[in-house]
C-alpha cells in the first residue's frame, strides 16, 4: 500500500509486455503533468514498485507508483489564474512586438472582487503558462496555470472541455455586406453548416452549438480548439467576425471580471 500522505496509483494490466514512459504514465493517471513528473523524478520523489525511479524509466500498466508527500505539498501551492484578456495581447510567447498576456498578472491588476484569500507573490509567476489560446484580436477568459493537471484537463489530447464564445459578425450576402440584423439575412442552411459539416486543415470539425444571441451576435460552444477556429468557420459561410469574446470554459465563467484584470481560481471551482 502507498505510504501515508503519498500519491499512489495501481492499475490492471491491459496488454502483456506493454510499457509506457513513467512521466507519460503519471500524466495519464492524472497525478501531474509530464513536466512535473520529470521534476519529481529528478528530485527522487517517485518510487515504482518500491524503488526510487530513474529518469526515462519504462513502466508496466500494473506498476505501483508512489509519490513523496512533498510533491503533494508543491501541487497545493500552485495557482491557477483567470484573466480577462484585452485585445492586443498574445496568449503565449511574445511575438511581432506584442506582449504575452501573462505580463498583466501583477498585483495592480488583481481584481478587487476576487473572493479568494490568496495574495499575489512573484513565485506564482514561475512556470505560469496559458492552458489554451485566445487570439490577439479576441478578448475574454484566458486560463494561466502552474498546475499541469489543469492544463491537461483543458488542452490535453483527450480533452473535450466546452468553451463558450460570443461572436459579433457581419455577412457578405448576395446584395452586399450586411452589418445590421445579420440574423435576418443569413441563410438558415449556412447556420446548420456552422453547427456541423465544415472542415478545417483537411479534417471534419466536431459538432458545435451555434445560435443567435441577438441579430448581430452568435453564441458558439466548441469542444475543440483549432487555431483561429471560429474566424475560419465563419469565413467559410460568408461571415466576418468583428468581435469575439470567450465567456466560459467548462463550468468556470468570466462573470464580472473586468477587462485587463485577473483573479485566482477558487478552491471550490472546478472546470
Amino acid at each position: 500500500m502507498p505510504r501515508a500522505g503519498s500519491i499512489g496509483r495501481m492499475t490492471e494490466p491491459t496488454a502483456a509486455g506493454a510499457t509506457t514512459r513513467l512521466n507519460k504514465r503519471m500524466a495519464e493517471l492524472g497525478m501531474c503533468s509530464r513536466r512535473e513528473a520529470d521534476d519529481w523524478i529528478a528530485r527522487g520523489w517517485v518510487r515504482v514498485n518500491g524503488q526510487v525511479a530513474p529518469m526515462g524509466l519504462q513502466v508496466a500498466p500494473d506498476a505501483r507508483i508512489d509519490v513523496d508527500p512533498k510533491a503533494r505539498g508543491q501541487q497545493q501551492q500552485q495557482v491557477t489564474i483567470l484573466l480577462n484578456k484585452p485585445m492586443g495581447y498574445v496568449s503565449g510567447q511574445a511575438e511581432d512586438n506584442h506582449q504575452p498576456a501573462v505580463v498583466l498578472v501583477q498585483e495592480r491588476n488583481h481584481w478587487r472582487g476576487d473572493a479568494s484569500k490568496l495574495r499575489f507573490a512573484p513565485q506564482q509567476l514561475r512556470g505560469l503558462a496559458p492552458a489554451g489560446r485566445l487570439d490577439i484580436d479576441s478578448i475574454g477568459l484566458l486560463v494561466l496555470t502552474q498546475d499541469g493537471r489543469i492544463a491537461r484537463q483543458l488542452i490535453g489530447e483527450d480533452s473535450g472541455m466546452e468553451k463558450e464564445y460570443l461572436v459579433r459578425v457581419t455577412y457578405a450576402g448576395p446584395q452586399g455586406d450586411v452589418a445590421a440584423d445579420v440574423q435576418r439575412a443569413f441563410p438558415p442552411a449556412q447556420l446548420a453548416r456552422l453547427r456541423h459539416g465544415l472542415m478545417l486543415d483537411g479534417e471534419p470539425l466536431k459538432p458545435a452549438q451555434v445560435e443567435w444571441q441577438n441579430p448581430e451576435q452568435l453564441r458558439f460552444v466548441l469542444t475543440q480548439g483549432k487555431k483561429r477556429q471560429i474566424r475560419r468557420m465563419c469565413e467559410q459561410v460568408g461571415l466576418k467576425v468583428v468581435g469575439l469574446k470567450r465567456i466560459r470554459i467548462g463550468r468556470v465563467l468570466l462573470g464580472q471580471l473586468p477587462v485587463g484584470q485577473w483573479r485566482y481560481l477558487a478552491a471550490h471551482e472546478r472546470f
